[in-house]
């Protein structure tokens, strides 16, 4: 892979990584606790809140969880071994890592698993 695929992957990533930490930013007010006070919420608004807290709480996940997946790809830029598979070696074919850059297996592998 060339110095100038590797610049466009690198910016890709990047903006993914900032992007995904501006939505957990914002998003942090939906994983504060739930107030149980039910004078002041009522108990079918209180059990709304609870599940959203939860779907809020799996979505932080899966953003950490890419956000990890991001800095490996980083990673392997620096070093020189972004676009090689894990397992085999091989390159990565270039469409699929413009349609996904954190993936870490070629076709092949990830068929043959």
């Amino acid at each position: 892979m060339n110095t100038e695929d590797l610049e466009q992957f690198c910016a890709k990533l990047t903006a993914m990584q900032n992007e995904l930490r501006a939505i957990s930013e914002s998003a942090a007010q939906n994983l504060k606790p739930v107030a149980l006070d039910q004078t002041s919420v009522g108990r079918v608004s209180r059990m709304d809140a609870m599940q959203l807290q939860q779907m809020s709480q799996a979505t932080a996940r899966r953003r950490e969880q890419l956000l990890l997946k991001i800095e490996g790809a980083l990673r392997r830029i620096e070093s020189g071994r972004f676009g090689l598979c894990f397992l085999c070696g091989e390159e990565i074919d270039r469409r699929r890592l413009g349609a996904d850059p954190t993936i870490t297996r070629c076709r092949d592998c990830v068929e043959s698993t």
